[in-house]
């Protein structure tokens, strides 16, 4: 059954079951949306999406590897049969590249070092994966009066940022995978952007900023709800909104 008679706003976030994505769907959640929890294992997205329901929340879960097409094309398929559109689609599912290939390489991202595989397997998830989701979601997104694209980016993917001898990430390790992946999603999200923005489509990236997560071992200063606060606000822009940039909550983020 589809469930658009009146126009419930229905948002998609990958990597949703944890961290800053099961963040932002609370958030979402809260301001009414009806919440998809994109995870790779359906038992923990289904127990993210419960708990959300029993806060008050409309939420579901989704599986979706954003590795797997496969994936992507059957939780299309599942949106269109129960919603029949999609208007917020967050692109947040992520990885460093520590630990994927072999626990030796877990953190040597060094460029002259770099384990190839790693690099590889962090642009499968962190950009190849982007597109991947993207495009299965595209004609969902069409359906929506103001479409919405985020991509959870990162502060290290700029180049301005990174390249600055005195800047605020002076003295972190290099880095051949993680870094240049984001690099490369803000590209993206800019060329993505350009061919829809004459479809209505606002479509940015977002920098979360240093959020306290696995991902960092739990070293970072902000909490998941603060850095979800980015992906939210581009997530809900009104029509006059950006799109193409890169946005944290400070506002515009350098190249």
């Amino acid at each position: 059954m589809i469930e658009h008679a009146t126009h419930q706003k229905i948002a998609l976030i990958t990597g949703a079951n944890k961290g800053i994505g099961r963040a932002a769907a609370e958030q979402l959640a809260a301001l009414g949306m009806t919440v998809l929890i994109g995870a790779r294992d359906p038992r923990r997205g289904e127990e993210a999406a419960a708990a959300l329901r029993a806060a008050g929340g409309n939420a579901h879960q989704v599986t979706l590897d954003v590795t797997d097409q496969a994936t992507a094309r059957a939780a299309a398929q599942q949106i269109d049969e129960r919603f029949g559109h999609l208007d917020v689609l967050i692109n947040n599912a992520g990885i460093t590249g520590s630990g994927q290939v072999s626990p030796e390489d877990a953190h040597d991202q060094v460029p002259s070092s770099v384990n190839l595989d790693m690099v590889r397997a962090v642009f499968e998830t962190n950009v190849f994966g982007v597109i991947a989701v993207t495009n299965a979601m595209l004609p969902l997104l069409r359906r929506s009066p103001a479409p919405r694209i985020v991509n959870v980016s990162s502060a290290a993917g700029s180049l301005t940022i990174a390249s600055d001898p005195d800047g605020p990430l002076t003295g972190l390790p290099t880095s051949a995978a993680y870094t240049p992946s984001k690099t490369a999603l803000n590209a993206l999200t800019v060329q993505y952007a350009n061919e829809l923005r004459k479809n209505g489509f606002l479509v940015n990236a977002a920098d979360p900023g240093y959020v306290d997560t696995e991902i960092n071992n739990h070293s970072g200063y902000l909490t998941v709800a603060q850095g979800a606060a980015a992906l939210v606000r581009l997530a809900t822009l009104g029509a006059d909104g950006p799109t193409g940039g890169f946005f944290s909550e400070d506002g515009p983020v350098p190249w």
